[in-house]
């Protein structure tokens, strides 16, 4: 019978673990911002890499346009590339669960459009067609910049 009861213990703390977990993995360390975008709370050195994330998807943007204005699909594919996927695969699960779930979807969605892009300029598509697909990118990151906001909490 104490078996059970500590099984079934067990079994509740559990899901409980869980299901906070879950809740801090939806919501992330997050608060209302001094100009009304939810601020994201981080550590220093969490800020830092993540605005050096969004600088690098700057310069890859850079990159793009100019391959574009050159008629270089070769150098737009690399720019691309460099900001796809393989640009967040390193990320601390730590820092990940800090983020909101909306912040962290919009993210990914720009890592997958640059490989998108990539791909369209490794496969010859034209110019005008590789735009579009930046600008809806550059739309997701106007639109996280005009939600968001990173900021540096007590460490």
């Amino acid at each position: 019978m104490k078996i059970s009861k500590v099984a079934s213990i067990a079994i509740l703390l559990w899901v409980a673990s869980l299901a906070v977990g879950t809740w801090f993995f939806i919501r992330g360390n997050v608060e209302r911002g001094p100009d009304n975008r939810t601020a994201i709370v981080l550590k220093s050195g969490e800020r830092d890499l993540i605005l050096q994330e969004m600088r690098a998807l700057l310069m890859a943007t850079h990159d793009i346009l100019d391959g574009i204005n050159r008629g270089d699909l070769a150098s737009v594919a690399r720019a691309a590339r460099s900001a796809g996927m393989g640009a967040a695969a390193d990320v601390n699960p730590a820092l990940m669960a800090k983020l909101p779930l909306p912040f962290k979807s919009m993210g990914m969605s720009v890592h997958r459009n640059m490989d998108d892009m990539a791909h369209a300029a490794e496969s010859g598509t034209p110019a005008p067609e590789i735009l579009k697909q930046l600008t809806t990118t550059l739309g997701l990151c106007v639109g996280c910049h005009a939600a968001w906001q990173l900021t540096a909490g007590h460490e």
